[in-house]
């Protein structure tokens, strides 16, 4: 299996985790009136989640980069 179609086949895996997280009925779990440091839960949820698909996909990137290098010095 190349690096490239490791990194396509996990792109593709963080978006379905995104899309189960940022879907209907997780969201609705959280639609309750509780605040933390005066933000709604639900607004809490949506950026952490945000930022969490942010972080992974950058690291899925930077690893695909470190990988392709590697390869291309082992003459692969």
């Amino acid at each position: 299996m190349t690096p490239e179609n490791k990194k396509s086949k996990r792109l593709v895996a963080l978006f379905l985790f995104g899309f189960v997280l940022l879907n209907y009925p997780i969201l609705s779990l959280l639609n309750i009136n509780i605040t933390v440091f005066g933000l709604p839960l639900l607004y809490i949820y949506i950026f952490g989640v945000w930022g969490l698909l942010i972080f992974l996909s950058a690291l899925v990137m930077s690893r695909s980069k470190e990988q392709l290098n590697n390869s291309e010095k082992s003459g692969n």
